[in-house]
This record gives C-alpha cells, structure tokens and sequence, in this order.
C-alpha cells in the first residue's frame, strides 16, 4: 500500500511489565490526586492492595463497582459517585468494562451533563470540551486495549445498541499493563478477550486508515497472539503466554485508536445492545466470516485493492508458514476459535428473524467506515449467517 499522510494519536504514558501494579499509588499522587474513585470489575478485592497503597499516602478512594459492560445508566451513577465523593481523579483496576466505565466517569465527571449528551450515534454527538479527570488504567485482562484508547462504549438498553462516548481528552494519563495481573484468568475471559485483541490486530491491518505504524504493532501482535493464545486458554498462561496477551492486547487498542476497525466490530456492537452476550465472545465468532467476506467481495469487486495482499501476509503471521494463503489464515483463525469452544451467534441468542435489523444497524455503526470496502446488504447478511 502507498503511504498516505498520517497522525498517530497517543497522550497516554504506557508502563509494562511485571509486578508493576504496586506503582499505581505514587502514579496517583503523581498527579496530583487527592481523593480517588477506584472503578473494579466484578472482583473487587482484586484492587484492594491499590486501596492500600493509596490510603497509606494519605488519598482516600471511593469506590465503584461496574459489574458487566457498562450502560449509560451506569455511567450516570458512577459519575454521581465521583462527584458526590469529591473525586479528582479515577483509577480503575478490571477487564474492559471497568475501563471503559472509569473512562466515561472521569470524561463526565470533569464535563458535566449527560451521557447522552455527548454519545454517538443515539445521543448528541457534542464534543467534550475539558479534558477528563486524571485517570490511571490498569487492565486485568487482555482484550479491549481499552487503556489506550480515546473511548468509552456504553450499552443502552432503550435503544438496544452501543455507542462510544470519544473524545482524544479521554485518553488515560497512565496505562499500566502489568502482565501479572493475568495469571489467574478463567480460560473463558484469556479466550473471548484474547480473539477480541487478535480482531483487533487484524482489522486495523486491512483498514482503508492502515498506516505504518499500526501495521508494525499489528505484525507484532499477530505473531504474539498467533503463538500463546490456545496455550494460554487450553494449558493455563505461563509467564510467556501472559506478556504476550498482554501486549497484543496493548498493541491492539494502538492500532484500533490509530487505524480504525472493520466489521468485526460494527456488527458487535449492535449485537453487544441486542443479545447482552459479552463483547470478546461477539468479535470471536464474527472474525473468521468477516474475513471470508471481505475476501470474497475484494476479489470479485475490486481485484486491486491494496488490501488484497495483506490478507495472504495475514496468514503467514498467524501460520507461520511463508507460503501460506490468505484462505489458510482464515482456516486458522476458524480453528483457534473453535478450539477455544467459543460459541455461535445463534447460541448466544440471535435469532434469524433479527438478522434484517441487525445488518441496518451494522451498516450504521462507526467502526465499520475503516472497513476494506463497504460491504452490501447481501454480504453483510452473508457474514452474519456464515457466524451463527
């Protein structure tokens, strides 16, 4: 592909490494917090050696419990939290959904008014216009890459979807991956989480936004994810495995902020708002049809695409064979999922009567304007019938 101009976006002080998560309260006093909302996920006492640390130099927490993918209505009363609290800045220690809900706290929290006000897609769309409180991300698990990046999706249960509260005055201050923080993950979380990370690699990779810095990470992440992910979900994380997920993770949400996405995700977060099935699950058993497809429409419909050879440089990174085809890397990624029993659509809920509705409010979704090439109606149908 040639390269066209490009910016590559990140505010965000990443630190990486084992055992590193004691450094969560200095980071803290660092900038200038005084009183702390601590965001958890659905184990709390996870973060409690962070409440220690905080509360020995003298910053006292709140806390605030995100116990599933987070909601406007969640986000509402976690910024009532913060405020009621006196907080000025937020850590939140958890998968996905604690960051992404710390995230839309401290954005809300520093901005005043309501979700809506400022969520694409079903709400205003207005831009935030003060940067959030300090917020320090400290994933748990490694899938989102949510702590890096400049969004926070949140599900509506009225409308049955999902939108992203953006803005780059939402980035972190601190992402703190501590690989560590891994060891003890249920093979379920290391699998969806770990295909919604290799999604993740992969489609800001075929993006029409692809550019050379997010390919390098993506090469790299591929190659990482390619190598420990089954280990990890079949054998239990050893060190290696877990700094791999870990920084395909990372590596991921750079891209994903950098180079956008596809239809993986324009189609999970639709489905996340109609099924409540978890997001990592969804962009599993939707990636290997999506490749399918858009294999299928770029050779029939634009056989010189630029994205068509980085479909065969896909498959000899996840293979590791250099005369893989692009065919073959699907296969692989076909079998990786099913090897880590994730499910069909059509178990997790979706029925075929909601198949219509679900490809209109796809076709709407932001994630998919990165997508190699629009995709029609019939194709759209097509992938979501190839992932039931």
């Amino acid at each position: 592909m040639s390269t066209a101009p490009f910016e590559f976006a990140t505010a965000t002080r990443v630190l990486f490494g084992p055992g590193r998560v004691q450094e969560v309260p200095d980071l803290v006093r660092g900038l200038g917090g005084r009183k702390v909302l601590l965001v958890t996920g659905t184990h709390p006492a996870r973060a409690e050696p962070v409440r220690a640390g905080l509360e020995r130099l003298g910053i006292p927490c709140a806390s605030f419990r995100v116990p599933g993918e987070p909601t406007v209505d969640l986000a509402r009363e976690g910024t009532a939290a913060a405020v009621d609290a006196g907080c000025d800045a937020v850590v939140a220690i958890g998968g996905g959904s604690a960051l992404d809900g710390g995230k839309a706290i401290a954005a809300l929290a520093a901005n005043g008014g309501d979700p809506l006000d400022y969520l694409e897609v079903i709400g205003k769309g207005q831009a935030l216009t003060k940067p959030s409180l300090p917020f320090v991300a400290v994933p748990t698990t490694a899938g989102t890459g949510s702590e890096v990046t400049r969004n926070a999706v949140l599900g509506s249960r009225e409308a049955g979807v999902k939108a992203s509260l953006r803005s780059p005055m939402m980035l972190p201050r601190v992402a703190l991956v501590d690989p560590d923080l891994l060891e003890h993950a249920p093979a379920e979380v290391l699998a969806a989480g770990g295909l919604d990370a290799l999604s993740q690699l992969i489609e800001p990779f075929l993006s029409i936004r692809a550019q050379p810095l997010t390919d390098a990470l993506a090469r790299e992440g591929m190659q990482r994810s390619a190598r420990s992910l089954r280990k990890a979900v079949l054998h239990g994380p050893g060190p290696t495995e877990r700094e791999d997920l870990a920084l395909a993770s990372l590596f991921g949400g750079l891209c994903l902020a950098n180079s956008g996405l596809g239809a993986v995700h324009g189609f999970a977060a639709p489905l996340g708002g109609m099924l409540g099935a978890a997001h990592g699950a969804l962009c599993a058993a939707l990636l290997g049809a999506t490749l399918e497809v858009n294999l299928e429409a770029l050779r029939s419909r634009a056989p010189d695409h630029p994205a068509l050879p980085r479909f065969r440089e896909v498959a000899v990174l996840l293979t590791g064979q250099s005369n893989a085809r692009a065919e073959d890397g699907i296969a692989w990624v076909k079998d990786l999922v099913d090897s880590v029993r994730i499910r069909g659509l059509r178990d997790m809920g979706l029925t075929d009567a909601a198949v219509p509705g679900l490809v209109v409010k796809a076709r709407a979704a932001s994630s998919m304007k990165g997508n190699p090439l629009p995709l029609t109606d019939a194709e759209l149908t097509t992938l979501v019938e190839r992932s039931m």
